[in-house]
């Protein structure tokens, strides 16, 4: 069985959120990668029991991507709020750590997440 992340500190550097975990690793994850893969249903959208899908398609603008603090939520998650004023998403720790090995990855010659 996987050991649980544990969150120790975490900081906004420039245009990047860094955590550091108590196992001494750390992930950094782009503000914008960050925004646009917010959790919530407003972003990601959601499915009702008979299968139709609502939201998933916000506006965004450059408010959009700047970071005005981050809240931590129990022992699991990390709760940001963005200067457009959006800061319903929490992602949790295991999203997080994905995050940063989604937005790593790119295609030939494209650009990270």
């Amino acid at each position: 069985m996987k050991d649980p992340l544990v969150l120790e500190s975490f900081a906004i550097i420039g245009e990047e959120l860094a955590v550091r975990w108590k196992d001494g690793s750390e992930t950094y994850i782009r503000l914008e990668a960050l925004r646009r893969q917010c959790p919530c249903a407003v972003c990601a959208g959601e499915t009702d029991l008979l299968g139709r899908r609502y939201g998933g398609s916000p506006t965004l603008s450059a408010n959009s991507f700047v970071l005005k603090s981050c809240t931590p939520v129990g022992g699991y998650g990390l709760q940001p709020q963005w200067a457009d004023g959006h800061g319903s998403g929490i992602y949790s720790y295991e999203y997080l750590r994905s995050l940063e090995a989604a937005s790593e990855k790119s295609e030939p010659g494209g650009e990270p997440l």
